[in-house]
């Protein structure tokens, strides 16, 4: 008899998870009090002031400095911390396409390490391969709320003199070694887009410990002015890239009440991930005491085909799907050095900032090769979204039963 849904049988689940983004009345009466106080800009306003310096405080960092969004972030990161035109600029391929094009716009060559296949964060033994004359920076993605391997990142950064950037864009209260993401390297961009753990829509933030970093990072997102000098001057070449009022508070709620959903989602992946070690063919990426705080923004699977008759991950996501499961799909689908952007004659630009002859080459990213990042796109990854960890206990049963489920009748799996 037919069980799967997906060939006919019933769902096992209809309930929705939760929706994303929570917001209440908090956010409601903080906008409203911006709109009513008619200061709707950082410059005349004190929302932003305040969410700068609560979210520096949160992590334990000295400066803050709040941006448009989580690319401007690292682009202006970059440029503070000394990156420019010709800079090559190591990162992994398993991201998202921001973490290149910061560095793109500002001249800069994006150089693709591959990542662990256990932790899926940046392989430092690959860091060092690439490793050439021209390495400026490297830039570690705390991917989904777990930080890379710091401990190893930080030591060759120091042989080799090169600035490292955080891109903790998903790490909002991670830590490594009980040290704060944000104060890992030298300088770290944040993101709250609209699926961020902490979101008003958009937005962005630097974090540092490095006052010279701070403070050129706060003059490039505010049009090159300086806080001792004359209004209508401008010092650097920066830009209008400030956070409204807006945007600022609703943030301030967010982050306020973030430190509960953060215990919400560890315990659930804790739990999920202990349900599904019962599955046959999910597995979970390697655990490391050094990661004393994993902001989940992703909880990361692994799915393994063989233990499913072969069928692809696309295959059974929709069986997923079917039995009533929505919200787990598998990520990146392109590593970074396959978007088409990038593989676009001239970056789809008529003068982009790389080619202005100081970088002695001319970059072909069909040439680049990562096995475990390509396997990881193509086969193997299930992430899990952030706002399904904030369900209950019942809702991880759940995801746990229906995997089992489909595992037991893989052969229905077979179109």
């Amino acid at each position: 008899m037919t069980q799967l849904a997906i060939a006919g049988g019933k769902p096992l689940r209809h309930a929705a998870f939760p929706h994303w983004p929570f917001w209440n009345h908090e956010e409601v009466a903080a906008v409203q009090a911006v709109v009513e106080s008619g200061r709707w800009g950082a410059l005349q306003g004190t929302e932003v002031q305040h969410f700068e310096a609560e979210f520096a405080a949160y992590h334990g960092a000295a400066h803050g400095i709040a941006v448009t969004n989580g690319t401007v972030a690292l682009k202006l990161a970059l440029t503070a911390s000394g990156v420019g035109v010709g800079d090559e600029v190591i990162m992994p391929g398993y991201t998202f396409i921001a973490t290149a094009s910061a560095a793109l716009e500002i001249g800069a060559v994006p150089v693709f390490a591959d990542i662990d296949p256990q932790t899926y964060t940046l392989d430092p033994a690959s860091v060092e391969a690439c490793l050439t004359s021209r390495t400026r920076a490297i830039i570690p993605v705390h991917l989904g709320g777990r930080p890379a391997d710091m401990d190893a990142l930080m030591a060759m950064a120091e042989r080799h003199h090169l600035v490292v950037i955080e891109d903790a864009a998903q790490a909002w209260g991670a830590s490594w070694n009980g040290r704060m993401a944000g104060t890992l390297g030298h300088v770290a961009g944040f993101s709250f887009q609209s699926s961020k753990n902490i979101t008003a829509g958009e937005g962005g933030m630097i974090l540092t410990n490095d006052p010279d970093i701070g403070a050129l990072a706060r003059s490039l997102s505010n049009c090159g002015r300086q806080p001792d000098g004359v209004w209508y001057a401008h010092y650097v070449l920066g830009g209008n890239y400030r956070l409204s009022e807006l945007p600022g508070a609703i943030l301030r709620v967010q982050l306020r009440r973030y430190p509960d959903q953060l215990a919400q989602r560890q315990a659930n992946a804790v739990y999920l991930e202990q349900a599904l070690s019962e599955v046959p063919g999910i597995t979970t990426l390697r655990a490391d005491p050094r990661v004393t705080s994993n902001a989940y923004h992703i909880l990361m699977l692994q799915y393994h085909p063989a233990a499913f008759g072969g069928a692809s991950r696309e295959r059974f996501l929709a069986a997923l799907r079917a039995e009533g499961i929505e919200g787990i799909h598998g990520g990146y689908s392109l590593p970074a050095y396959r978007q088409p952007m990038l593989l676009a004659e001239n970056f789809g630009l008529a003068t982009p900032p790389l080619y202005s002859g100081v970088y002695p080459h001319k970059v072909d990213y069909r040439q680049v090769h990562c096995p475990v990042t390509d396997h990881v796109c193509d086969t193997e990854a299930l992430w899990v979204r952030q706002s399904m960890l904030l369900a209950e206990r019942q809702d991880m049963d759940d995801i746990a039963a229906a995997m089992m489920k489909i595992q037991s009748h893989s052969d229905e799996l077979q179109e």
